[in-house]
């Protein structure tokens, strides 16, 4: 029996071990520029079955197996960031108000909205909270959080998730370092990059001699755009490639709802033509069991 009870002890501590280090791992993967599976990022956590950016949202992104989640940060009147994508509580809560005109203690007695705008058990959790949620399990992109970067790089220390953060901005290699500075040793930065714009391939070609970033994110409307195609060779050994899948024109009509009728020529177009290995997603589920299914996800 007590042999029977250290083995089980030692069983669980390995477990526990491997969820704290799953986190280590996909940014391994990341900054290896490992290519042998596709990365998937869940969009505003598992929104369909949780409010979005709820810790509800970040624990069954997680239990799928998601690489990263992203979350919206804004920062309240009394100077306290949390974690909601519009700038104002009336969409996804049940109060009224912008965020920057609302104190903590208000935004706490509030209740989150489902995708149904039907009240919820969830409350809005706080980016310290959030990112204490997801330690070690998860990485977790941040959106609108250059605003107050000091202040959520504070947050990170605290909550030892430095090195699990990926931030991605429009802005030029240079603004990018003098933004950012020295968070850029822990933090990851992933240019994005519009491909229909005429200097686009230059501005990859800066980023890589100033930056060599660990991966970009692209965007462009149609197929009838070259540059997509020539970027999955030109880019091979040198950067990922990460594409958004939530609505056509973010990538070339490749988006959720072309995989649902058909997801070789959505994802695995992606995949496949234009050397995608980090995908953005609002359906997880969907994407995480076609991946499996191709043998792209472990």
């Amino acid at each position: 029996m007590r042999n029977k009870l250290l083995i089980l002890m030692t069983f669980l501590c390995v477990l526990s071990v491997n969820a704290e280090n799953r986190a280590e791992s996909i940014r391994r993967k990341l900054l290896t520029g490992d290519t042998s599976s596709v990365i998937v990022a869940s969009h505003r956590g598992d929104w369909r079955n949780s409010p979005e950016n709820s810790l509800a949202a970040i624990d069954n992104a997680i239990k799928m197996g998601v690489d990263i989640v992203e979350l919206d940060v804004h920062m309240t009147k009394d100077s306290v960031l949390i974690c909601m994508h519009d700038p104002s509580l009336d969409r996804t809560t049940t109060g009224k108000g912008k965020i920057a005109e609302s104190t903590i203690d208000y935004i706490r007695t509030l209740k989150l909205k489902n995708g149904c705008n039907i009240r919820t058990i969830h409350n809005v959790p706080t980016l310290e909270e959030a990112l204490t949620h997801a330690k070690g399990k998860i990485m977790v992109n941040l959106d609108k959080a250059d605003r107050y970067f000091d202040k959520v790089y504070e947050l990170m220390k605290k909550t030892g998730t430095t090195k699990q953060i990926i931030m991605k901005g429009n802005d030029s290699a240079e603004k990018v370092k003098a933004k950012y500075g020295s968070y850029l040793k822990d933090v990851i930065y992933m240019p994005i990059v519009n491909l229909d714009k005429a200097n686009a391939e230059d501005q990859i070609e800066m980023f890589i001699a100033d930056m060599k970033p660990v991966a970009f994110e692209f965007l462009y409307k149609l197929d009838s755009n070259p540059l997509p195609v020539k970027l999955k060779d030109s880019l091979r050994g040198r950067s990922l490639i990460w594409y958004n899948t939530l609505w056509d024109t973010m990538a070339g009509g490749h988006d959720d709802d072309m995989s649902l009728i058909d997801p070789d020529k959505g994802y695995g177009y992606l995949i496949n033509n234009l050397g995608t290995t980090i995908i953005q997603t609002d359906r997880p589920q969907y994407l995480l069991d076609y991946l499996r299914e191709k043998g792209l996800h472990d």
